[in-house]
């Protein structure tokens, strides 16, 4: 595990923490205040196997080397966005059910410590909060959209999926 899991990254602005990021997506909805915005954190993981050669008459390792990327996003409907990000590396197994269930619980866990900071730095009627999933009706994930749907409204937020979750998607799976 990374050193400071709550290290966000920006790719204009560099490292920062969480206090900072709160400090920035309020300034870019202060740029703006008449737009409405969306806050929306999504993650994803990539895995590499961490014995990728095992010798002769080994048993397979049943643990991979897996990147777990967090994404912040702040979206000016209509009119651009900023995104914050925090990469983990773990070691675990690479089922698809664990890995989505991690995702799915370190967006969770990235709401409750932000949420409550940005309501008090911005007023909630500016926004909506979502969180974004990657699972949708297509793939291998599909048997547990309502498992994984029902996680995220348990704890009270919104919850996207395929084909809406791009914070997940597109922006946390740019960094895996």
């Amino acid at each position: 595990m990374t050193p400071d899991k709550d290290l966000f990254h920006s790719p204009t602005k560099g490292e920062m923490n969480v206090d900072k990021v709160i400090s920035e997506i309020s300034d870019f909805i202060s740029e703006d205040p008449g737009k409405f915005y969306r806050v929306v954190i999504g993650s994803d993981s990539q895995s590499k196997r961490v014995n990728p050669a095992p010798r002769r008459g080994a048993r397979m390792n049943s643990h991979a080397e897996i990147d777990f990327v967090t994404a912040v996003v702040v979206h000016r409907t209509g009119k651009g966005a900023r995104y914050f990000w925090k990469k983990q590396k773990l070691i675990k197994s690479p089922a698809l059910r664990e890995k989505i269930y991690s995702e799915t619980l370190m967006s969770l866990e990235t709401a409750e410590k932000m949420v409550p900071l940005l309501r008090s730095a911005i007023s909630p009627a500016k926004y909506d909060f979502e969180i974004h999933i990657d699972v949708g009706p297509l793939g291998p994930t599909r048997d547990m959209i309502k498992e994984v749907v029902g996680m995220v409204q348990g704890n009270g937020y919104v919850a996207k999926t395929k084909p809406d979750s791009w914070g997940a998607s597109s922006v946390a799976d740019k960094h895996t």
